[in-house]
C-alpha cells in the first residue's frame, strides 16, 4: 500500500524502528529481564502500527484528486477507537510496566528525529536535489 516515493521516509522509519525493537527485545532481555524488555518492545510495536495507520489515513484523506472517503473512514475506525483502545488496555493490564510501555511508544519519534538530523547533517537532501537537477540538464 505505501509504495510511493513520498512515503519512503515513513517506510524507512518503520524498518529502522522494527530493527530497534528486535534489538531491545533481545539485548534488553539479557540485561534487564524479559518482562521489562517486553514492555518496551510492545510499546514500540504499538507505536509502529499507529504510525503506519496514520500514514494510510493521511494519504487517503489528502490526495490531489480528492479524498478517498471510504478508505479514510475505515482507517479512522481502525486507528482511533481500536488502536487507542488497545493502547489503553495495554497500559491498564497490569502485566506491562507502564513507564517502559510509554517509553516504547515514543521510540518512533526518536527514530524520526534522528533520521531527519542525520539527513540534515550529511546534507543528503541537498545531494539528491543536485543529482536530480544534473540528470534533467543532461537529458
Amino acid at each position: 500500500m505505501l509504495r510511493t516515493t513520498e512515503t519512503g521516509f515513513i517506510l524507512r522509519t518503520l524498518r529502522t524502528t522494527g530493527i530497534v525493537a528486535l534489538l531491545v527485545l533481545i539485548f534488553g532481555s539479557f540485561y534487564y529481564g524479559f518482562q521489562p524488555a517486553l514492555s518496551v518492545f510492545t510499546g514500540i510495536i504499538w507505536g509502529m502500527i499507529n504510525l503506519y495507520f496514520l500514514a494510510l489515513l493521511i494519504r487517503s484523506a489528502l490526495r490531489p484528486e480528492g479524498a478517498d472517503k471510504a478508505t479514510a473512514l475505515i482507517m479512522m475506525f481502525i486507528k482511533f477507537p481500536l488502536l487507542y483502545l488497545s493502547g489503553y488496555f495495554l497500559i491498564v493490564s497490569g502485566y506491562f510496566n507502564v513507564i517502559l510501555l510509554l517509553a516504547g511508544f515514543t521510540v518512533n519519534l526518536l527514530v524520526i528525529v534522528l533520521k531527519a538530523a542525520g539527513r540534515s547533517i550529511l546534507k543528503l537532501d541537498y545531494l539528491d536535489n543536485h543529482e536530480k537537477q544534473g540528470s534533467v540538464k543532461s537529458a
